[in-house]
């Protein structure tokens, strides 16, 4: 079900991108339903979390739902009220599109899951092995060392992020030169210090480095806390190389802080 969900908002946020000019003002109600579902797609998440034990990102999906539904409401805005419609709403559904076409084949297309999985179960290994570190697979996606397992998943891989900057560093209007910058500072960077990142959880929780609850220290929080930092300076080097980005970013939020009080914008 929620599989079906999620395809149905990639389809309409697709849909509210590329509709020709002379249906504008139907690429916000289109757009403004693509987010509806894709608030309902997150919203179904923290379940998962919960099972195991991933609080920080409960709340994370849980906020980016309630960011999805603001969204839906300032586009049904915009759709209503279209002289003064935001042109910025449609460059955010773009990026979603973007992002979404990017990351959604990896996410609900099994082979394409297992492939890319795979890929970095093995080179999270052989990583191991260059630094003396007697790992082995065990399967396609677990990963053995000193008798503890850990099992790689999709958001092992950091797809989600490299999505999300996908569609950001192209859904504005930059030169070549600037656009293969911010692409080269973001996207392979953040798939190698990913890669990192797993080895760490692997060798922490192998060794047991912190007790019993190694794998929560490691994985939770430590990693947690080193990725956001890692996004953050990636995240700077991307807007000093697209300013228009964030201008784009700095325009979005003061709109959707005015329609999140629910006055009108003057």
């Amino acid at each position: 079900m929620i599989a079906q969900v999620l395809w149905v908002a990639l389809i309409l946020l697709v849909a509210a991108s590329v509709l020709p000019g002379q249906y504008r003002r139907h690429r916000f109600l289109i757009g403004a339903a693509g987010w509806f579902f894709f608030a309902i797609h997150w919203a179904a998440q923290p379940m998962h979390y919960i099972e195991i034990g991933d609080y920080a990102n409960v709340v994370l999906v849980l906020a980016v739902s309630l960011f999805c539904l603001l969204v839906c409401h300032a586009m049904i805005r915009s759709y209503r009220h279209y002289e003064g419609a935001e042109k910025i709403l449609l460059t955010l559904t773009t990026a979603s599109a973007l992002g979404g076409a990017f990351y959604y084949p990896f996410a609900e297309i099994e082979v394409l899951k297992t492939f890319l999985i795979a890929v970095v179960a093995k080179q999270v290994v052989y990583i191991l092995h260059v630094i003396n570190v007697p790992a082995h697979l065990s399967g396609w996606d677990h990963i053995v060392l000193n008798g503890h397992t850990v099992t790689i998943i999709l958001a092992c891989t950091a797809i989600e992020s490299i999505a999300i900057f996908f569609g950001l560093i192209f859904c504005v209007r930059a030169s070549a030169k600037r656009t293969a910058i911010a692409f080269a500072v973001s996207v392979p960077v953040i798939y190698i210090l990913n890669l990192a990142r797993n080895v760490f959880v692997v060798v922490a929780y192998g060794y047991q480095w912190f007790g019993e609850n190694s794998f929560q220290i490691a994985h939770h929080y430590i990693a947690k806390i080193g990725s956001g930092i890692a996004l953050f300076v990636i995240a700077y080097a991307v807007l000093l190389a697209l300013p228009e980005l964030l201008d784009a970013i700095d325009r979005l939020f003061a709109i959707l802080r005015v329609y999140a009080r629910g006055e009108e914008e003057t």
